[in-house]
């Protein structure tokens, strides 16, 4: 199968199975909200990875980096809202959603200091310049970065969203801190590259050529203000609800 494609041969099997599993939901109170959210968070993955932004990816940095938000911090977040893994259970046969369950529910894997250190490791390993010159010279690798971010992402994100039949450990003041540290690292690796007064990619420093003309500094710039700004809003908006949470919870 092209590498390309190898999105679609999950995200067209999650959206049917989530259908269906929806429709066998006991109180479906909800239901059209959930299955909006699970959409748009599909959404998401199918913008990062087979839209023309992915097409782009190889000769523009801030097109690769707006793949990098969308996999880290919008898609999961917004999957999650959507309720999926109760949903999309009901579409399983009782034998294997029994046994799915069993094997799920033992959560050492949903520790959140495990899902933090997973998730910001992920996120400054993959932006340490030998890493990301080689997922620019091999698809395999690529797919493997994305496929850990996503993962990560899900990982990092359900320490701050409840998502049956699965709750977080967290409390309030704590879910707040959670993000906000997450917030922090992807500010960093931004900041970094908006700092560096020279590219620090050699895959886009030696492209002769890119689309729009663009510099390779100009471009990595640009990177970094998406990491900066466009990928700190969902972690604020978490922030900001948590802090609220807090403060309701003390009045």
């Amino acid at each position: 199968m092209r590498t390309d494609l190898l999105p679609l041969a999950a995200v067209v099997p999650a959206a049917l199975m989530y259908y269906v599993g929806l429709h066998r939901r006991v109180g479906r109170r909800r239901a059209g909200m959930d299955a909006f959210l699970f959409a748009a968070g599909l959404g998401a993955l199918v913008i990062a990875l087979v839209s023309p932004l992915a097409s782009l990816d190889q000769e523009l940095f801030w097109a690769h980096m707006s793949q990098h938000v969308l996999l880290l911090a919008v898609a999961p977040p917004l999957i999650l809202l959507g309720r999926p893994w109760s949903t999309i259970s009901r579409a399983l046969p009782t034998g294997l959603r029994r046994a799915t369950a069993r094997a799920v529910l033992r959560r050492s894997w949903m520790s959140p200091p495990i899902a933090l250190v997973l998730f910001c490791g992920a996120v400054v390993a993959w932006h340490i310049p030998a890493l990301y010159n080689a997922t620019l010279a091999s698809s395999g690798v690529h797919v493997f970065e994305h496929a850990l971010f996503l993962a990560t992402g899900v990982l990092f994100w359900s320490q701050l969203i409840d998502s049956p039949p699965f709750r977080s450990r967290l409390d309030a003041p704590r879910r707040a801190l959670y993000g906000a540290v997450g917030m922090a690292v992807g500010s960093a690796v931004g900041l970094v590259l908006a700092v560096a007064s020279t590219p620090l990619y050699e895959a886009y420093a030696d492209l002769p050529v890119r689309p729009g003309g663009i510099s390779a500094l100009a471009d990595q710039h640009l990177a970094a203000g998406i990491m900066w700004v466009p990928g700190s809003i969902p972690f604020a908006a978490a922030f900001v609800v948590f802090v609220y949470r807090w403060l309701d919870e003390e009045s």
